[in-house]
């Protein structure tokens, strides 16, 4: 161990001792996030014809089942775990991964501005949702302005005033999906994807002399399922790695275990599957069909609510989602400013904020934001290494933290920087399931490091 002057997010860190049983924290924050519409209403989107459905239902129920135990397993486990068995967030748990004072940076101050994207992303659909809902006419980007505002107001307020707002606008997309399931479960069976393909004037790609494509192409079954990884690993990413904040509330491991596979997995499952279920019974149903096929075949279960409930109750129903997605922007403003205010404690929050903000409500007026599948995996581009990086540390430790690493860790810095780009090929259409493999790679690349010995040494921190 060696003796130096820690940086102030460790000199100043206090391990939480107030622990409870999964039911009451883990499972129902994991559960909160991913009942946020934007989750499930986008994860059969693909932008080609036929969506995920393009061969069925099977096929993508699969894969959601699948990514969702991998998003607990691999992503969420064992921050979760170091943040039981430590009783330290992510900050000072990471410290370990990427040095005192690598972690600054990483994973400290990327977690607090990649919640700038989520903010905008939440902005975006919300405003649109609202702006469908409202009886008079009002430009989304006004809206988006208005509500990422509010949601950085209410963040930079404090814990005291997001928490009153949460507690129960998470019921209402459960009521929604509900309501949804119940109106079309009766005609699942009745799904052709032939005929919605057919009705969708499926485009092959086509060489014309002048060497340019025409037409869209239908995904392939593969494509399909490493859409659905992509995008689900994308969305969960940084959730995982704040397993850390979750697990340094859980009194065990088995609190971490089951806060993970009731709060995420089978949450994952629900509202992925149920959103499947819906789309297949709603081109299923002669009633609804003619009318979804004309509106251009829409692979989103928010719009085709209208048609589904009756375009005043689909108008209602828009509403309430946005209203129930707003205390998750106020969280992203919250986790946004913690970590500035932890990191660069000498630069107001107010400030440092106020202009990730700004960055947000520019990535959603452009329209930037409307592109999830893309923003999501870029975060988990951004924090799949480091998640990979965190599985591998803990092996290698035994199970145990190790404590902060002196300076930057050159093995923790290494294993991001390669899995990162890894992840960014992924967007860039160059290979497929981008984040899952960013995870891979950075786990990879950390072990070898490691294992190199490219690590520096283990800092004094006994506390």
């Amino acid at each position: 161990m060696s003796e130096t002057k820690l940086p102030s997010y460790l000199a100043d860190a206090k391990p939480n001792k107030n622990r409870a049983p999964w039911y009451k924290n883990t499972a129902p924050a994991y559960a909160g996030i991913i009942l946020w519409f934007v989750f499930w209403q986008n994860i059969v989107s693909t932008g080609t014809p036929g969506g995920a459905l393009a061969y069925g239902i099977t096929l993508p129920i699969l894969a959601i089942i699948v990514t969702a135990l991998i998003a607990h397993f691999f992503y969420h486990l064992v921050p979760g775990l170091f943040g039981m068995k430590t009783g330290y967030g992510l900050a000072v748990v990471g410290s370990s991964v990427f040095g005192a004072k690598g972690g600054t940076f990483m994973p400290g101050l990327l977690m607090g501005l990649l919640q700038f994207g989520w903010l905008s992303v939440n902005g975006y659909f919300a405003s649109g949702l609202i702006a469908q809902a409202l009886p008079f006419d009002i430009a989304p980007e006004i809206i988006m302005v208005i509500f990422i505002a509010a949601a950085l107001f209410v963040g930079l307020k404090g814990i005291k005033y997001v928490a009153p707002i949460s507690t129960w606008l998470p019921l209402i997309p459960v009521a929604v999906l509900v309501w949804l399931l119940i109106k079309t479960i009766g005609t699942v069976g009745d799904f052709n994807p032939s005929a919605l393909l057919a009705a969708s004037k499926t485009a092959v790609i086509v060489e014309t002399p002048q060497g340019a494509t025409a037409g869209i192409p239908v995904l392939s079954q593969f494509g399909i399922a490493a859409f659905i990884v992509s995008y689900m690993i994308g969305f969960f990413a940084t959730a995982g790695a704040a397993g850390v904040d979750f697990g340094a509330n859980s009194r065990n491991s088995k609190d971490v275990q089951l806060g993970g596979l009731v709060g995420v997995s089978l949450m994952m499952i629900l509202t992925g599957v149920a959103a499947v279920l819906i789309l297949a019974g709603a081109y299923g149903n002669p009633n609804y069909a003619p009318a979804l096929l004309a509106a251009g075949s829409p692979m989103d279960p928010t719009k085709i609510m209208s048609v589904i409930l009756g375009d005043n109750t689909g108008k209602i129903c828009m509403g309430l989602l946005a209203l129930a997605a707003f205390p998750s922007a106020c969280f992203a403003s919250l986790i946004s400013a913690n970590s500035f205010k932890t990191m660069l404690p000498k630069i107001n929050a107010n400030v440092s904020v106020g202009i990730g903000g700004l960055f947000a409500i520019i990535l959603a007026v452009t329209g930037i934001a409307g592109n999830a599948s893309g923003v999501f995996g870029f975060i988990g581009a951004s924090f799949g290494p480091i998640c990979g990086a965190m599985l591998v540390d803990y092996l290698l430790s035994g199970g145990n933290w190790t404590g902060p690493r002196a300076g930057f860790n050159l093995a923790g810095w290494a294993s991001w920087a390669v899995g990162f780009v890894v992840g960014v090929l992924g967007i860039l259409g160059y290979i497929p399931m981008g984040p899952l493999w960013a995870f891979i790679v950075g786990a990879v690349v950390y072990w070898g490091a490691m294992l190199a010995g490219m690590k520096s040494e283990v800092l004094d921190f006994n506390k």
